[in-house]
């Protein structure tokens, strides 16, 4: 198996660029188009909501191609599915930047979501097959600091170009990125394909993609009545895509990964992570720019604070966890200080303190750089190698769902209490500080589970020791 070979150092470094060039990508896909949305809005005539599906769409189509896109990987090759992911978001980016409908523009958004499942979930593993269990925690960290990065830079790149050349030429940006990156894995002679001759499960495919559909349109638009018969659809589906993942030969998810006590609880940790704290930065960009009257770009500046402590302390925690028995004391310290941060922002008020919130960013950073990679080494070297797409691809899938069950919780807060954010003023603002509350103490519970989780995983043997 090619997942067995020892590789080279040059091998090493020309991947490690190739994934991070990649993954780049991926949040600057999203979060580039922030600041264009009235560009784009102005341009096709279309209001916020619709707006909307802009991001949300790229969203939804990136977990609904995520499992299997995964299973690809590991019956095509890793290599494979990632020079393909690129070649679709470069396609799919270009396309978009010439649309001349609003309609093919999430066309063109749903196309690139599917392309970016594929970097993102091949990359992870490829990565963690290419380099060896010692260095696998720093290379992983690496990547995910690129993700970081682009998200820290990919609203204030986004304003730059919009205002500067329009919003088409947003799309343009991201094609070197893709070139470098096909031209280095070009230069990678080999591929790692894990189960091949392996066959794809098309049914568990399609039934996956309609439970993701069902359930993510349901929780966004709770708690509308029809929302409720979505994710009570979507729920039934789940529970029927399980059933038959466990009754065929060749599923597009192999549930016996979750055997695996270190695989599923590192995964749950990670779920609780991203659902608990994932909104404070929707919530704290209105708490900043409505009650502490700043600009965008004042409130941007200090948004910064958090991505800067991801963006230094992810690749150190990375390397730092290789180098230590105990692999659940940096992301469980992660956990910890997100709780801290999450207790503090319940006690937000209308008097703005900016050293307060300042404190409460700065310990979501920390958290996040301690927390990321040493879990997602952890969950990727947990499970035998012909499981490392499926792992890849499920680690990103709870990732995602995390982001927008936090978004979900936000959304229903403020439907609940407020009816709308569109109407917050100074009559207002005890409601919003109210809902802040309201929606952190739920997270705070999912944080504090997702602590307890990540402790108790385990420690059993590295599914390196058994291959």
């Amino acid at each position: 198996m090619e997942g067995c070979r020892a590789y080279s150092q040059k091998d090493m470094r020309l991947v490690l660029v190739a994934c991070c060039a990649g993954i780049f990508l991926t949040p600057l896909m999203s979060t580039m188009m922030t600041l264009a949305l009235v560009h784009i809005g102005d341009d096709f005539g279309v209001g916020s909501h619709s707006l909307a599906f802009v991001n949300t769409t790229f969203l939804l189509s990136s977990v609904v191609a995520m499992v299997p896109v995964a299973r690809l990987s590991d019956i095509c090759g890793r290599k494979k599915i990632m020079v393909a992911g690129l070649l679709v978001t470069t396609v799919g980016a270009i396309a978009a930047a010439f649309s001349p409908t609003f309609e093919m523009l999430l066309a063109m958004r749903f196309v690139m979501g599917v392309g970016a499942a594929a970097v993102s979930v091949s990359s992870m593993a490829m990565l963690t097959e290419v380099f060896p269990l010692e260095k696998r925690g720093w290379a992983i960290g690496v990547q995910t600091t690129f993700v970081y990065l682009g998200m820290a830079l990919g609203p204030t790149l986004g304003g730059f170009i919009s205002d500067g050349v329009g919003w088409r030429g947003l799309f343009f940006f991201l094609v070197p990125f893709s070139a470098v990156s096909v031209t280095l894995l070009s230069k990678f002679k080999y591929d790692i394909v894990a189960d091949k001759g392996g066959r794809m499960d098309s049914t568990g495919s399609a039934v996956y993609a309609a439970t993701v559909i069902l359930t993510i349109f349901g929780a966004i638009n709770l708690p509308s009545w029809w929302a409720f018969v979505l994710l009570l659809a979507g729920l039934a589906l789940f529970a029927a895509f399980i059933s038959m993942m466990r009754s065929r030969d060749s599923p597009v998810l192999d549930l016996s990964m979750f055997r695996h006590k270190v695989f599923s609880r590192s995964c749950l940790a990670a779920f609780m992570n991203y659902a608990s704290s994932y909104s404070v930065s929707f919530f704290l960009a209105l708490y900043l720019q409505h009650i502490g009257a700043l600009t965008a770009s004042q409130a941007g500046m200090i948004m910064l604070i958090q991505s800067s402590f991801q963006v230094a302390l992810t690749a150190w925690s990375g390397g730092r966890s290789d180098r230590m028995r105990d692999k659940r004391i940096l992301p469980t310290s992660g956990m910890v200080l997100t709780c801290i941060a999450i207790v503090m922002i319940i006690f937000l008020g209308t008097d703005v303190n900016y050293i307060y919130v300042a404190v409460i960013l700065a310990l979501l950073g920390i958290g996040y750089g301690m927390f990321s990679a040493p879990n997602s080494s952890t969950v990727m070297s947990s499970v035998p190698s012909k499981n490392r797409g499926e792992a890849a691809g499920m680690l990103s899938v709870v990732r995602q769902v995390g982001m927008l069950t936090s978004m979900s919780i936000a959304m229903l807060s403020i439907s609940v209490i407020m009816g709308s954010a569109d109407n917050l003023n100074p009559s207002t603002f005890d409601d919003f500080i109210d809902v802040i509350r309201v929606a952190f103490v739920v997270c705070l519970g999912m944080c504090i589970t997702g602590t307890i989780v990540s402790w108790v995983r385990g420690s059993d043997v590295p599914a390196d020791k058994s291959i």
